[in-house]
């Protein structure tokens, strides 16, 4: 071969690698850590926490989720992003850890340890507690011929609970002006928003591929969503109660 023709070999070579760099380089982190952040635009103690979860959004390590919650709509404003089914999940959250702490900002880290949503000292401490171990199983998502394929890969064969499969439509940036209440004047931003919570399987601790419809990634407003493989534990009112988070994941790109 020519010299010539070497280096015309070499840049094709070299221009085929391209699309593998590009995709390596987009391709979403592991999580070590799922952060639920539980805020109410009537309380004037969560725009410190909210203004923080947007900057731990940015973290490639972490997945932070945005739960509006509504108990403190009575103060004059009524959260525009609050849903009672938030607040239920803080609620069972705190009665799974025995603690019965519920309030706001409260950050849940993994569905197993809390801390207050401001202080991002102890939200770091807490997530590097917990990522030591790291996650008991991968999840890798695809969407093809309008059906979402979440493949689940233990690391840990210790399940001893069941666990349920779970989607997260969201929305990645929000912002709300509040005209009344606590916050009055002000104008809240917010990332990651929850829109809606839906169960789309179980799963027993061993590799499962499970399908789900990618109707279930839609909500209003949702430009992306996060899924959620997290354990589950009956409580005595015949519900089950949000334990560890076991895997997760999210989209890759916003729609």
């Amino acid at each position: 071969m020519s010299a010539c023709k070497r280096h015309l070999a070499a840049i094709l070579a070299a221009f085929a690698l391209v699309p593998a760099i590009a995709q390596a380089q987009t391709a979403e982190p592991a999580p070590k850590a799922v952060i639920e952040l539980f805020t109410s635009q009537g309380c004037s103690s969560c725009p410190p926490a909210d203004a923080l979860v947007v900057e731990l959004a940015k973290e490639p390590g972490l997945i932070a989720l945005t739960l509006p919650v509504t108990y403190w709509d009575y103060l004059g404003w009524k959260d525009t992003l609050g849903k009672d089914s938030f607040a239920k999940r803080q609620k069972f959250y705190a009665k799974a850890r025995g603690d019965g702490q519920v309030y706001t900002p409260q950050v849940v880290i993994n569905g197993a340890s809390h801390a207050i949503g401001s202080e991002k000292a102890e939200i770091t401490k807490a997530v590097n507690q917990l990522s030591t171990t790291g996650f008991a199983a991968t999840v890798a998502l695809k969407e093809e011929n309008g059906s979402l394929r979440i493949a689940i890969t233990p690391r840990d064969a210790s399940l001893t609970e069941p666990a349920g499969v779970w989607v997260l439509p969201t929305t990645r940036h929000a912002t709300v002006p509040v005209t009344r209440g606590e916050n009055q004047g002000k104008t809240l931003a917010y990332a990651n928003v929850v829109r809606g919570i839906v169960r789309v399987g179980d799963w027993n601790g061993e590799a499962a591929t499970i399908t789900a419809p990618l109707t279930a990634t839609q909500a209003p407003e949702a430009d992306s969503y996060v899924v959620l493989v997290q354990a589950e534990r009956p409580s005595k009112y015949g519900m089950t109660m949000p334990g560890a988070i076991l895997g997760a994941a999210r989209s890759a790109s916003a729609r």
